[in-house]
């Protein structure tokens, strides 16, 4: 009868009977404060971010406060003691498309404030352009206070896959509860939803810039820049869950302290150029990947650089590097880079293995560097899917991982060899009665044997 009818496993955070999206809310922010009140190891990750002292955790949902006249609900309340020491932030949380709301979060501040309380949390599914930015822009005077702090859905879920599957839990029971939890954010009816959508923008910014009318002081283009910032910022947080590693975007210090700098630079570029890039850090890659999408060309690019062996000729150079790419597509471009050379010299992967002299336009150059690049097609589609440009940029930063990324590595020079005393020749005609006959460094050159250099 069961293999018939196959029973529904009972779970302890149930997808089922959520009616609309304060019910959906609700249900997200208790699975997650309690999970984080459970899980001792995913509550630190969480509430460390936050500054909050390592303690015991203690949550609460739609906790009641008086402000001015009026009661207000802040979704929820974490609370962490350590010995007389106890810090406490307000959370508040949206679930699918709904995005954090202006009016709220100030209430939230005031009421924080008045509390002397620690903190305010949001969690939704707006991913923020730069890390550390919060995307609901509120009173300064207000936040000058109170610290917000903003965590994606995609954020929260990729924590808790790291932790659980690659850190660790100590307690099997709460691993379980812990595995729950990822079960239930990645249920479609959670409302803790991926990364989807390229905004309203995003058409029309492609199409102006294929005609070649987009203009810097088009509103939309700096929209479709953060926006493209986002969906770096998901790429790096979903190859990080694949691989159990902090990857993260490339901002400089200046971005960081003022995001709309970041901003303001790819917009530039996808005005002048019709390009926008970008670059993710992954943990002991040779590089940076660098992500680079030409609207115009309709093309994704993919790039990792690394140094050249210091030795050698440049023959035996670029068959290091041809070695390390075996099984690679043929269809990757690979750039030598030589020194006091303007530019690289290109070649696809399948010719430089036919031909490897291809990638040398000078012999008497030193190699210095090379870049290996995925080359994708881009999807013009504004929401996610098959023909959408979301899934091609993720399709590339996975596939350029995959082929190029953990298979690079640094060139390092050989530690010098011992050599064995049967390496050494000693000349037989002298007698080893006189002193100067003992064995010496320089008898294996003498009696004309290779140096070790040579070999």
């Amino acid at each position: 009868m069961a293999e018939e009818n196959p029973w529904n496993a009972a779970r302890l955070i149930p997808t089922s009977g959520i009616n609309g999206a304060d019910e959906q809310e609700r249900r997200a922010t208790s699975a997650l404060l309690a999970v984080m009140s459970s899980v001792k190891e995913y509550g630190r990750v969480l509430t460390a971010r936050m500054g909050a002292p390592a303690g015991a955790i203690e949550t609460f949902i739609e906790v009641p406060f008086v402000l001015a006249d009026r009661k207000v609900f802040p979704d929820g309340l974490i609370r962490v003691k350590r010995g007389s020491k106890v810090w406490t932030a307000l959370v508040e949380v949206k679930t699918g498309n709904n995005e954090l709301q202006r009016e709220q979060l100030e209430n939230y501040l005031d009421v924080a404030r008045e509390h002397h309380f620690d903190a305010l949390l949001t969690i939704s599914n707006e991913i923020p352009p730069a890390a550390g930015a919060h995307p609901t822009i509120v009173d300064k005077r207000k936040s000058k206070y109170v610290p917000m702090h903003h965590l994606s859905w995609t954020e929260v879920l990729t924590a808790a896959v790291m932790q659980k599957e690659f850190r660790g839990v100590a307690d099997p029971d709460q691993a379980w509860i812990l595995g729950e939890l990822i079960r239930y954010l990645e249920h479609p009816k959670s409302g803790a939803v991926e990364f989807t959508d390229m905004g309203p923008s995003w058409v029309p910014v492609r199409d102006a810039v294929s005609s070649g009318t987009l203009r810097k002081s088009d509103k939309d283009a700096a929209q479709v820049a953060g926006r493209f910032d986002a969906l770096l910022r998901y790429g790096a947080l979903k190859l990080g869950q694949r691989l159990g590693a902090d990857v993260t975007q490339v901002l400089s210090k200046a971005e960081i302290a003022n995001p709309a700098l970041r901003v303001a630079a790819v917009t530039e570029m996808l005005v002048s150029e019709g390009k926008m890039s970008g670059a993710i850090r992954i943990p002991n890659a040779v590089s940076p990947l660098t992500v680079t999408v030409d609207i115009r060309a309709a093309q994704i690019t993919c790039s990792f650089s690394t140094g050249a062996p210091a030795e050698g000729r440049p023959t035996t150079r670029v068959n290091w590097l041809l070695r390390q790419l075996k099984d690679a597509p043929d269809a990757l471009r690979v750039e030598a880079f030589a020194a006091r050379q303007r530019g690289g010299t290109a070649e696809l992967l399948g010719t430089a293995r036919e031909n490897p002299g291809a990638l040398i336009v000078d012999p008497a150059k030193e190699i210095k560097s090379f870049t290996v690049t995925y080359l994708g097609k881009m999807g013009g589609a504004r929401l996610a899917g098959r023909s959408g440009f979301i899934d091609s940029v993720m399709d590339a930063i996975l596939m350029s991982y995959d082929v190029v990324g953990q298979r690079l590595k640094d060139w390092s020079a050989a530690p010098p060899r011992l050599r064995k005393p049967e390496e050494v020749v000693v000349d037989e005609h002298v007698s080893k009665d006189i002193p100067s006959a003992a064995l010496s460094s320089q008898d294996d050159e003498l009696a004309g044997a290779p140096s070790a250099d040579a070999s």
